[in-house]
């Protein structure tokens, strides 16, 4: 396949702001160095990151492309010297950036294949998603069977994930969500449900024992409180802070109930950890795809240039599961 040098892309203009900040324009598109590939992109996830970035709060890493996007789907258009995929191979990528765009950039080793039997829409929505739940839930919290697991924004991308994995590896799942129909939603999945505007998940967890592993997107004022509900030896795993990173804690109970703290965030990590989380993806969760087992939530679908009322919709909080951009489609 040839590449044309130019390429629409959906950039944020200035120094970010609000949605109408992001606004398409017309960049070269990328060439492949060695062990990477340039994807002709079908649909692009849009994520919580994306959001923070175009807000001006979550800069790129030195490198990485400027433009918003985290994970895309679609058919490998060029690779570079020393890559296992073929130009037409319907793949789904991890990326550095970049994804709002028709093509785009990444390393080979963060790509996967699109699971059997899923379209291209769907599968936009897993490597973000997927890389990020699975290296937080199971290769850093250590979830293991009959073990008691809490998710907060169950009814999310992250959080609706997270319930299905937890739930192949025979966890019991609890998640938190703000309605009643996002509860429902949780419930349907396999997860007790807890309407956090009506009902203390400190307390249901608690009378359960605590529980062994929490992962949590809030942040602030649910920290001390996530560490009330932990059972002794729990771990907490801190991935997000949407009420913000700042917050009055006593460590006393970390020592006397022998708990762990932990977190991370993704698009910073190396290249060879981003490539290992792919191979532990490939190994365990790709055959649940294959076999259906498991999936993403679609919430909604925006074109690639409306992308600002994508954001919008995320920011609403009314959205359950994920928002794609229809890029080329298919």
């Amino acid at each position: 396949m040839t590449l044309p040098d130019e390429m629409t892309a959906i950039e944020i203009a200035g120094n970010g702001g609000g949605p109408e900040v992001l606004r398409p324009t017309t960049r070269p598109v990328p060439r492949p160095g060695p062990g990477q590939v340039v994807i002709r992109v079908a649909w692009a996830g849009v994520n919580r990151p994306d959001v923070a970035q175009r807000a001006g709060t979550y800069a790129p890493p030195p490198g990485a492309s400027d433009l918003p996007g985290l994970e895309s789907s679609g058919h490998v258009a060029a690779v570079g010297d020393g890559v296992g995929w073929n130009v037409g191979d319907a793949v789904c990528g991890l990326l550095p950036g970049g994804g709002y765009a028709e093509y785009v950039r990444t390393q080979a080793d963060h790509v996967l294949r699109v699971p059997d039997g899923m379209a291209l829409r769907e599968a936009a929505c897993l490597p973000e998603t997927y890389f990020t739940v699975w290296s937080n839930v199971v290769m850093r919290g250590r979830l293991e069977a009959g073990e008691r697991f809490l998710v907060h924004g169950g009814s999310s991308g992250i959080g609706t994930t997270a319930i299905q994995i937890a739930r192949m590896l025979d966890a019991r799942v609890w998640a938190t969500a703000g309605t009643d129909d996002k509860c429902r939603v949780c419930a349907d999945l396999g997860a007790e449900a807890i309407n956090y505007r009506n009902a203390d998940f400190v307390e249901i967890l608690r009378d359960a024992g605590g529980a062994n592993l929490i992962l949590d997107m809030v942040g602030g004022d649910y920290v001390p409180r996530n560490v009330k509900a932990l059972a002794d030896d729990g771990r907490l795993v801190q991935i997000a802070f949407l009420q913000g990173p700042q917050v009055a804690l006593n460590l006393a109970p970390l020592m006397m109930r022998r708990l762990t703290l932990t977190g991370s965030t993704l698009r910073p990590q190396s290249d060879l950890a981003k490539a290992r989380i792919a191979d532990s993806l490939r190994e365990t969760v790709w055959p649940w795809l294959d076999a259906g087992r498991i999936g993403p939530i679609m919430d909604s679908e925006f074109a690639l240039d409306d992308a600002a009322n994508a954001h919008r919709r995320m920011e609403e909080g009314d959205h359950v599961g994920k928002i794609v951009l229809r890029v080329a489609g298919g």
